[in-house]
This record gives structure tokens, sequence and C-alpha cells, in this order.
């Protein structure tokens, strides 16, 4: 048997893969095991935002909102290539209600009962004071007031919005944050092990024995810490792989979104708030789309079953007709997806209470056991650097943190750099269009140009998948990004199945396929 591991990983999401990137990087051994595709559940299904939270305010949660804010910048040069700056425009409405269980509101209707429990304008304005400065900001812009009947933000909106707060927060490609720091932390020494289940983890002595399932083959490796980041599947990981007993538990609540056709023509995102007190973003999407979500539903079941269903899509429309002049109907409709969000229990009545902050669960009678409870994807980094703090006691050599100034692959350029990128992309590749060459710098930053490599024409790059994914793409996907089926391709490592037929993506994955199978032949 190998040496063992100081660190193994159980879960390929965005908190396995931060944790396996940050330890990696301090030079310890790593393993991760992920039992399907990297990011394949909850990190794939967010609302694709770096962002601290302004809603949770109301719930006096300011730890969170704080680190979050803290966070954005430091992850927006860390990757300007998948995160960007996005202006969100608030609009100002009589009929916003709190959601009566915050503390929030409890206060409000002590303090001022004749207010019924809606949220006041200068409340609002004073929620975005504090969260243009809890945090500190140096490339965000604060918060300005908008006049929508002269702005073209007021244009898609029914005539009785008048004034809306414009504040900042990011956009982030989640699938392919995921992807970039299992990258490096493979890049660092880690053993990334994509379909690979986890069967059984057994303590014997000081170390775990693992057992490791791969298309129905069993191995075993050894680990003197063990991280159970299963996300949804973290309780399950306690009870039935690593057979500990424990009273903590997690939540699992349903995101749902829906993808439509083009809402507006600018380039700002919506906050929308509800008279049941509850808010949805709209957010421009993929060039062509309107993202529209979230959803905060108890979710039963199985987590990869997760669906929008037919409620939930219609209270979505239902929700973002009372400020669009122009009705969104479900023929607008172009995809849907739903994410299972792991949350702590901590006992809170409703879904959209229950607390949104992680909690690191240390369990040490014998081999190092560290249980992950939720968290949230802007904090996905802090929440590694707190999980290597709490390990570091039980590590020979744990070293020091080192991921707030490190970009991710593809992202060593400056946050203001993408345009030059485009720009010398094509310059160097003149047979690229500018949206392809968009499209390349936006997913793969400097390392676009490896893709493209001595390409003089696209005849070069191979096959023609369609919307401009080439054989060069495909094959960087499958030797450097893990993927293995057209459903990696098309809906995590990119969106590229809102613009392929049904017939194209058969043949991605007929391809990949084949070329698997050469691989598995040398």
């Amino acid at each position: 048997m190998a040496a063992p591991y100081d660190i193994f990983v159980i879960g390929g999401g965005i908190n396995g893969a931060g944790i396996a990137r940050d330890a990696a990087g301090r030079g310890l051994r790593v393993g991760l095991a992920e039992m399907g595709d990297l990011g394949g559940a909850t990190s794939s299904a967010s609302t694709k935002l770096f962002h601290g939270g302004l809603r949770y305010l109301e719930f006096f949660e300011f730890r969170l909102v704080r680190h979050a804010l803290r966070e954005r910048e430091v992850l927006l040069r860390a990757m300007p290539h998948i995160a960007w700056p996005m202006r969100f425009v608030l609009p100002i409405s009589r009929e916003m209600r709190f959601d009566a269980e915050t503390p929030t509101s409890r206060l409000l209707a002590a303090l001022m009962p004749w207010m019924r429990g809606r949220r006041p304008a200068w409340l609002i304005r004073f929620g975005l004071y504090l969260y243009d400065t809890l945090g500190g900001r140096h490339i965000l812009p604060g918060t300005s007031r908008v006049n929508l009947a002269l702005a073209p933000e007021g244009v898609p909106l029914k005539d009785g919005f008048t004034t809306a707060f414009e504040y900042s927060d990011c956009w982030v490609e989640d699938s392919r944050l995921v992807v970039l720091n299992a990258r490096d932390a493979e890049a660092h020494g880690a053993d990334i092990l994509t379909r690979t289940r986890v069967t059984e983890a057994r303590r014997t002595g000081d170390l775990w024995q693992i057992t490791l399932e791969v298309g129905g083959t069993l191995r075993t490796v050894e680990a003197r810490v063990l991280v159970n980041a299963g996300g949804p599947w973290v309780a399950d990981i306690i009870r039935n792989v690593a057979r500990q007993n424990s009273s903590e538990s997690v939540r699992l609540v349903r995101g749902s979104h829906i993808v439509t056709r083009k809402l507006f023509d600018h380039d700002k995102a919506y906050f929308l708030q509800g008279p049941d007190g509850r808010i949805i973003f709209a957010i421009p999407y993929e060039g062509e789309f309107t993202l529209i979500g979230t959803t905060d539903a108890d979710h039963d079941g199985d987590p990869r079953a997760a669906t929008c269903t037919p409620a939930e899509r219609d209270y979505l429309l239902d929700f973002a007709n009372r400020y669009f002049a122009n009705d969104v109907t479900p023929d607008d409709i172009v995809w849907t997806f739903s994410g299972v969000r792991p949350l702590y229990d901590d006992g809170a009545q409703s879904a959209t209470a229950a607390t949104r902050d992680y909690v690191l669960s240390l369990d040490d009678k014998g081999a190092v056991l560290l249980n992950v409870f939720g968290g949230k994807i802007t904090t996905y980094r802090k929440l590694a650097e707190d999980a290597l703090a709490r390990l570091a006691p039980h590590l020979r050599n744990p070293g020091s943190p080192w991921t707030a100034g490190a970009p991710l692959p593809g992202g060593d350029f400056a946050v203001n750099g993408v345009e030059g990128l485009i720009a010398d992309l094509r310059f160097a590749y003149p047979f690229v269009t500018e949206p392809w060459a968009r499209r390349l710098i936006r997913a793969y930053g400097t390392d676009a140009a490896h893709i493209l490599g001595n390409a003089r024409a696209a005849t070069d790059l191979g096959r023609d998948f369609g919307a401009t994914l080439t054989e060069a793409e495909l094959r960087w996907l499958m030797e450097k990004e893990y993927a293995r089926s057209a459903e990696d391709v098309v809906w995590r490592r990119s969106k590229l199945g809102l613009r392929l037929t049904a017939d194209q993506i058969a043949a991605i994955d007929t391809h990949m396929r084949e070329v698997a199978g050469r691989f598995a032949a040398e």
C-alpha cells in the first residue's frame, strides 16, 4: 500500500476542492474522491454570485456578511477570467415586506408597528450603507440612487417603479471555479479522483483506512486525516461511511432557477423583493438569456434528483411579473436547474431563515475526522483556511495560509485585463471571432492560447461540434479538466448546452467515449 495521505477529502464540490487546493499548496499529501463529476451537484447549481448576502443582514448574520464581503475582492483578483463585478438594481416598492421571522422584522414591529411589516426605503438604504462598509471596498463602487423614469434600467419595469438603489456584487462561473481549484490542487501534487466512490472509512489506530470503488473495482488507501466535504451527503457519510455517531445534521434546502429569453438589454442585474419577504435575482446570462432565481424549499429525497417543480417555476414567474412590464410566461423558459444546499441544521423554522454560515466539526477520538456543514460559494476559500487551521495541531507540517494572493489557473492577469486578453487572442488567431474569443477568455483566461496552440485556421483545431466547441477544446477539457461526458462539458465546464442541439450533444458524447477508450488503450 502507498504511503498514507496527510489529508483525504470526500467530496468534489467547491468546499472539498478548495480544501484540497489549500492543503496541497502547503506541501501536504492530499487525495480527493468525488463519486461523480466535480461540482456535479450543489456547486454547479448556484445563482452564480460572489455576494455578501444583503438579505442576511436582516437575520443579524454580520459575521457571515463581513467575511463574504471581504472575500469578494480577494476572489476577483484570483480569478478575473471567471468572475467579474456586476451592478444590482433594487427597485423600491410599497409592496416590499419583511419575512415575519427575521430579527429585524420583529424589532421594527415592536418599535414601529404602523409599518405593518413593510421594508421602508430608509432601512434598505441603511442596509446598503452597512453592505458598502462592513467588508471594505477597493475595486467595487458603492451604492447610488437611480431615477427609473430616466435611466435605461427602468425601461423593462412597470410604470409604478420610479426609484431604485444600485449596489455592487460579483458574478462567478461556479462550475469552473470548482474545476480550477481541483486543477490547482493537482498541480501542487494532490490526487484528484473523479467517478470514485468512498464505500467505507474505518479508523485503524491513528490512520483511516478508506475503501474506494471505481467501476466496480475496490482498492484501499490510508490517511491521517479524513475531511468529510460531502455537501448534501455529509450526514450520510458520517453515519454510513465513517460509521460515527453524531447529533449534528444538515437541512437540505432546494434552490431552483429558471433561464428565460433575454428580458432586458443592459448588463445590470435586478434584486427584486416580494410581498412574502423573499427576494429573487434577475441576471443577464450567457449573452442571450436571463437567469431568475432562487427559491428556498425544504428538500426530501436524493439531492441528485432535485428539479425545479411546476410550483417553483410558477412562483418565480409570478414574482418576476410583479416587476417586469412584459409578462414572462412558461413559453419563455429555455432551461431550468435546481440544486440542494446543505445548510447546517440550526433549528430555524423555515428554509429561508436557516443559517448560510458554515460549521466545522472536529472529531479527534482516534484518527481525525473533520465534518464540513453548510457554507456558501463566496466563503469557500476562507472555509478552507479555517479547516486547515482546525487541523493544524493534528498535522506534522501544517504549513501556512497562502491562497489569498494566488491566482487560479488562467487567472494570472489584472482584474481589468479581460478586454485586452480578448484583443490579444484575436490578433494572434485572426480566424477567431469576437464572441468566440470572449467565450474562451471568460472560461480559460490565459490558458485560452494554450488550447488554440499553433492553429492558423479553424480547421487546425479539429472537428467542429457546434457553438464554437472544437476538438482541440474538448481534448483540453478531457486531459486537463476531468471531463468525461457531454454533460460535463456542455452544462458544467460551459453552458453551451443552451446553444447546441440534442444531436450535437449526442455527437460530443460519442466522441468522448471513443477518445476515452483510446486513452485507456495507451
